[in-house]
């Protein structure tokens, strides 16, 4: 049986994520899952070393949306409880920028839903990663991946 959403908790944060308090808060006698994503700053981007990252947010919409998402995990999946945290400001090389737990009576949906979750929040949410280099800035958006050479020389043989 699923528990409503406001039983969920969103956040946005300044500080360190603590995991471990929301695997607790989506804990309950009836699970018998608990998925978790943790999605952490890596110190490479694209071929380029990575030195830290910044994450801006237009807070009170991110905050809405990131209930939206909870909500409709509910509506698509058979879950108890969804926890989600994004951090904001600067973040180190392996610091958590985004973490999200996962509860049900059993692992498939869960599975699912921490999936469904983590891919919905990075496309809706506007929360804006910046990744400083050693050669300068950009904001992830703002740069592609470099194109793979062999399509590269098919373009240009055509």
């Amino acid at each position: 049986m699923s528990i409503h959403p406001s039983s969920d908790t969103v956040l946005l944060v300044h500080e360190s994520i603590d995991a471990s308090a929301l695997v607790n808060y989506v804990r309950t006698g009836g699970d018998g899952a608990i998925v978790t994503f943790d999605g952490c700053v890596r110190n490479q981007s694209h071929g380029r070393r990575t030195l830290y990252l910044e994450y801006e947010a237009y807070e009170s919409m991110a905050l809405a949306k990131m209930r939206e998402i909870a909500a409709e995990v509910h509506a698509k999946f058979q879950i108890d409880r969804v926890a989600m945290a994004h951090r904001l400001g600067r973040l180190e090389i392996g610091e958590t920028s985004v973490f999200i737990a996962v509860s049900a009576p059993h692992r498939a949906p869960a599975f699912e839903a921490c999936r469904f979750a983590i891919d919905t929040l990075k496309r809706s949410v506007p929360i804006w990663k910046k990744e400083y280099f050693e050669d300068g800035a950009v904001w992830a958006d703002g740069e592609l991946p470099p194109i793979p050479q062999d399509t590269r020389t098919r373009k240009s043989a055509s």
